[in-house]
């Protein structure tokens, strides 16, 4: 079944929300490719998936990072539980094996279940931080948003 985006799965930081999507957006392109047994689709997808993924971890681990999230590390280790399980689901379609449907299924519940638990975990922190460097920059007037509005 296709994800829907729904309100409950907005983080309220509009750059995560935005590749959260693009992210569901591949889970759906998966799904597109599982119901036309399209297993060369379903590669390229699979690549494309983990490129985009690891990229927004590496971004959003950044965030909680500069945020001084209490939690960064565990948050990163889940990434990398994921990116490793996600490697072996690879391996066996490069081996062969039929992983299509199962891959979609977790990827679904995955995805749901993590931005609503470990996301959601950490938005105070990052928007706390984000407003912080916005307002030292409005302060000091050098910011792109003092200058955006000059």
């Amino acid at each position: 079944m296709a994800i829907v985006w729904t309100q409950d799965l907005n983080t309220g930081i509009e750059v995560i929300d935005i590749q959260h999507r693009m992210i569901v957006d591949y889970i759906n392109q998966l799904e597109a490719a599982v119901k036309q047994r399209d297993r060369v689709a379903v590669g390229g997808v699979l690549v494309d998936l983990t490129d985009y993924t690891l990229s927004h971890f590496a971004f959003e681990e950044s965030l909680q990072e500069d945020a001084g999230y209490m939690f960064a590390k565990p948050h990163k280790s889940v990434h990398e539980v994921f990116a490793k399980r996600i490697a072996r689901y690879q391996e066996r379609h490069n081996g062969g094996d039929n992983i299509a449907e199962e891959l979609h299924a977790m990827l679904v519940s995955w995805l749901i279940d993590h931005i609503k638990r470990d996301d959601m975990a950490y938005v105070s922190a990052v928007k706390g931080s984000m407003l912080k460097v916005i307002a030292e920059k409005d302060k000091s007037g050098t910011g792109w948003i003092k200058r955006f509005f000059k």
